[in-house]
């Protein structure tokens, strides 16, 4: 019986593995996945241990890889050079909360474009003490680390080791609901580094680290671990995982609207008629609100 199973879940396999190579190939260029054969050819696969009742559970979801590659799509590609503002119109069109309130660049190139890996700091146990976190082996390159420290301005949980390491390591930035120092280190290393300030203080002792990978606070925003972080001079904005590709493909749309209107008031339009002409006041209004 079970070789008769094995032999059933091989053949299967391989078919579905060749639908889904043909799956990935139509859809590589598509807007839905940037792994998307990687995803479809889990899903033919796990239907098929789910259609012979075997207990296989796969392995956590497959994220998307917000390092820069030149087959990732087109959309993808592009918003890399969106600017907070655009991003922040776009999550205001779909009524998105996103913009980190408090939250500017302190040190390093003031740009930051990848997937948070979140780490949530509390005051310290005396009883039981642990440490500010040696959490920077777990991140990947391209990734941001968004650290919650309640926003406490009193210590610190990102110094100089930390920017040096980060940016050996390709990290894609690191944002702190709270201080970091040794930011001149940080610019020497030529690592994007943003917080709500700066301060010499230690953390040691004082905070840490109490979760990693969980829901944080960055400012007023809650960051989920995987969703998309973006910075630049203005501050950060936070895009949910799973409304990524919409609300960036929003902030490109407006992009090309707004070039119009500039284009039309420098070609000698008078600016309220161009604004009028393309829409621009109700650029970030959904057609739900403007029929609200």
């Amino acid at each position: 019986m079970l070789t008769a199973v094995g032999t059933t879940c091989s053949r299967l396999a391989a078919k579905f593995a060749l639908l889904a190579s043909t799956t990935s190939q139509k859809y590589r260029n598509d807007f839905k996945f940037i792994n998307i054969d990687l995803n479809v050819k889990r899903g033919w696969l796990c239907y098929c241990f789910r259609s012979l009742n075997i207990g296989f559970v796969p392995s956590q979801p497959l994220e998307t890889n917000l390092t820069s590659d030149v087959n990732e799509p087109q959309w993808l590609s592009q918003a890399r050079s969106l600017s907070t503002a655009e991003v922040s119109d776009a999550l205001d069109f779909f009524n998105l909360p996103g913009s980190a309130l408090g939250i500017r660049p302190v040190a390093g190139p003031a740009k930051i474009f990848g997937q948070a890996f979140t780490v949530r700091f509390a005051a310290i146990d005396h009883s039981q003490p642990g440490t500010v976190g040696d959490f920077i082996d777990r991140l990947e390159p391209g990734s941001v680390a968004v650290l919650d420290n309640g926003g406490r301005l009193d210590c610190t949980v990102w110094g100089g080791i930390l920017s040096q390491l980060a940016a050996q390591n390709r990290i894609g930035g690191t944002v702190v609901n709270g201080v970091c120092r040794d930011t001149a280190e940080a610019d020497e290393a030529g690592y994007p580094l943003y917080a709500c300030g700066k301060f010499m203080r230690t953390g040691k002792d004082r905070v840490q680290v109490e979760d990693y990978e969980r829901p944080v606070m960055l400012g007023d925003v809650r960051v989920c671990q995987g969703d998309l972080v973006i910075g630049d001079a203005d501050g950060v904005v936070v895009v949910p995982r799973l409304r990524m590709q919409e609300v960036l493909t929003k902030a490109l749309e407006t992009r090309v609207v707004e070039a119009q209107i500039l284009e039309a008031a420098l070609d000698g339009m008078p600016l309220v008629e161009a604004r009028k002409k393309y829409g621009y006041h109700t650029l970030q209004r959904s057609a739900t609100t403007l029929a609200a």
